[in-house]
């Protein structure tokens, strides 16, 4: 079809753009990371969109994220497996409530390979440096292949960085920590082929990977654990009590047996009835996490109970073990068998603060010197909610961890101004308390298709968010915050200034549900934009030549297909069963 002279009058003469309406422009995606952030990423873009170049970046040797980096004894999940799933691939085949770490990294691995992530995914390739090109409109990426040593330069049209919180190792700084002669490891970095049978074996820290690998080293035969914790900490009673109690299951008993999976897998109904369970119990709990609830009172009480009758015989670690702070400052978990292991001969429990560490040994605030030791364990966490460790260079040269100091700011924790074209899952403030973290990701994958599709069709080259609107988020999360438990007197990876802040960066300002509907529809009008057509051109050349795809390879009455009718259901809204489930829809 030839192309038509622009009407007379108009700003600029131009051409009718030969493409239907649609419009359907090549464009490049580079993801980083194949997590469960990216995995979700590589299943939904090329499923929603066409005419898009993908490609996903993972430094590991295979997909899975954290979960592939952690290897430690007792890795699992903290919530409920049912919860901690994607929704478009449920699975009744978990072995536990709270599944073991490899049983998850399986499990993204058959997701990848059924829905066809696989085919975009280049593992063993570390992304060394991202830089916008203003001239060009794109991303110059680096990228190591770790197989060959090879560079190799790419470009992108999108970058989206999908690495998550938990993959950049924190080690603590400590005087004298390389000077340690003996085996060292951090969770994060583990060695399966050391064989602990018989160690003095120290272990610094008590967050969620501690509470995990304490009993699991404790029952090795002929070990000793000085266990350094400094902070005292909160550990629930199994998120899933009350669910499990209202299936009619026994809550203690977290495997399941043959019959039960087998149920699972035979009867779906049965195996939807028992996720929305879970996934109604962790949405009602939100109230939970506001300082000087009714719930939160009754949480603190209930785990100060039953934390005080494990520890009955034991009345010096339930003063220094129990927090004064509100359950939740802290993420929680369950904890299974760690109280029980604190109490055992082989455990010495030690609350005084680490000042320097020797060749074998370990020197406290007190003086005292643990003396001998074979093995550190540093379970002390990732750098969360912090730039890259790769340099990503936006507008004017600016560095992301120039842009994100002293604080990382987003808009919604998707996107930042001064960095065009890019965007992030699992960002700062991406993370949850209570409620589906899996589901909020996939909202952000949704999120980045409709970006990725709106510079595709409305022929824009580059999109950012408005200075203004990432402050307006800033100040939100500022002010949601304050009256919630995650301020109150703990360190914990969701602050600022590496847990002991006064900002919150790793969590979303609100419930998963709130999250959603957030996430659900972009506001188009907080961002702005470039063109690709020059100054004074038509800025509606995308309406292309007057013709849709669905007249040529498409269905040419699609409208009145019954799958595509929205039906009325009444006079009054309010009569419409979906405007009681979701009155959004209106």
């Amino acid at each position: 079809m030839p192309e038509i002279s622009g009407v007379s009058g108009h700003a600029k003469e131009f051409t009718i753009k030969d493409e239907p309406v649609e419009n359907l422009r090549p464009l490049r995606v580079v993801v980083i990371g194949a997590g469960f952030s990216g995995i979700v990423a590589a299943i939904r873009i090329p499923e929603k969109l066409r005419n898009i170049d993908l490609t996903v970046y993972e430094k590991n040797d295979g997909v899975g994220g954290v979960w592939w980096l952690n290897k430690y004894p007792g890795v699992a999940c903290d919530i409920p497996s049912h919860s901690y799933q994607y929704s478009f691939a449920p699975n009744p085949n978990w072995s536990n409530l709270y599944a073991p770490g490899s049983e998850i990294r399986e499990y993204l691995e058959d997701v990848a390979e059924k829905f066809g992530a696989t085919r975009f995914i280049k593992t063993s390739h570390e992304v060394k440096e991202c830089a916008w090109d203003a001239e060009k409109k794109q991303w110059k990426i680096k990228v190591l292949n770790l197989a060959t040593g090879d560079i190799v330069d790419d470009t992108a049209n999108v970058l989206v960085t999908a690495r998550g919180q938990l993959n950049e190792i924190k080690w603590p700084p400590i005087p004298g920590l390389e000077n340690f002669k003996g085996k060292k490891m951090h969770s994060g970095a583990w060695d399966p082929s050391y064989d602990f049978t018989n160690k003095k074996i120290g272990v610094v820290g008590n967050g969620s990977s501690a509470i995990q690998i304490i009993p699991s080293l404790q029952r090795v035969e002929g070990t000793s654990l000085s266990c350094f914790m400094r902070s005292p900490t909160w550990i629930s009673s199994s998120f899933g009590d009350y669910a499990m109690i209202q299936l009619g299951l026994d809550p203690k008993a977290t495997s399941f047996t043959e019959e039960q999976k087998k149920k699972f897998v035979e009867d779906p109904e049965h195996f939807l009835k028992f996720r929305k369970v879970f996934e109604d119990d962790g949405n009602s709990i939100h109230d939970s996490t506001i300082i000087g609830s009714t719930m939160q009172t009754e949480f603190q009480a209930y785990y100060r109970a039953a934390m005080e009758k494990t520890l009955s015989s034991r009345p010096d670690l339930i003063k220094t073990i129990i927090p004064t702070f509100a359950p939740g400052c802290r993420r929680l978990t369950p904890g299974t068998g760690f109280l029980d292991s604190l109490l055992q001969p082989n455990v010495d429990v030690i609350h005084d603060g680490v000042t320097s560490i020797g060749a074998s040994s370990v020197v406290l605030t007190s003086g005292r010197e643990i003396a001998d030791i074979d093995v550190l364990i540093c379970a002390t966490g990732f750098h969360v909610s912090t730039a890259p460790p790769f340099p990503i260079v936006g507008r004017d040269g600016r560095t992301l961890a120039d842009r994100w100091s002293p604080l990382p700011e987003s808009y919604l924790s998707l996107a930042v101004d001064g960095f065009p074209n890019y965007l992030m899952m699992f960002g700062p403030n991406s993370a949850i308390g209570f409620g589906s973290l899996t589901k909020i990701l996939e909202a952000e994958a949704d999120f980045v298709v409709r970006v990725v599709r709106k510079l595709q069709k409305d022929d824009y080259a580059t999109i950012e968010p408005k200075a203004e609107r990432v402050r307006d988020f800033t100040a939100f999360v500022g002010k949601y915050f304050a009256n919630t438990v995650y301020l109150d007197k703990c360190k914990s990876w969701y602050r600022s200034e590496g847990g002991t802040g006064d900002r919150i960066v790793g969590l979303w300002p609100g419930s998963t549900l709130h999250a959603l509907e957030a996430l659900r529809s972009p506001r188009w009008e907080d961002f702005v934009y470039e063109s690709i057509e020059p100054e004074g051109g038509n800025g509606l050349r995308w309406l292309g030549n007057g013709w849709s795809t669905t007249q040529t390879t498409g269905d040419p009455s699609w409208y009145i297909n019954p799958d595509e009718v929205e039906m009325p259901y009444g006079k009054e809204p309010e009569e419409n069963p979906q405007f009681k489930a979701r009155p959004w829809s209106y």
